[in-house]
């Protein structure tokens, strides 16, 4: 039974550094306007099997959490845009008039 549970928690540490890496790999490509419809397509995939493995691991009875140290760098949080007002343009003085 431990033996099942350790499995299955290191399925799911290595399956939440894949789904970050093909996250990030999405944003990469939208980025330079690529076609991301192929890792756009596994992330369901992934999201399926990590949803049967945690499944299985509840029924098991491990309820401890599973803590990922990635490689991968999280989001960085939004900030909110800043509008910047247009001025007047600035009066500039004339040159002597003649």
């Amino acid at each position: 039974m431990d033996n099942r549970i350790s499995e299955i928690r290191r399925q799911i540490r290595a399956l939440r550094v894949s789904m970050l890496e093909a996250e990030a790999i999405m944003r990469e490509q939208l980025n330079r306007d690529e076609d991301c419809a192929f890792v756009a397509g596994d992330l369901p995939k992934m999201r399926l099997v990590m949803s049967r493995l945690v499944e299985e691991r509840g029924v098991l009875g491990d309820r401890e959490p599973i803590i990922v140290h990635a490689s991968v760098a999280p989001r960085r949080r939004t900030t909110a845009p800043v509008s910047i007002r247009p001025g007047r343009p600035a009066l500039v003085a004339s040159e002597a008039r003649a």
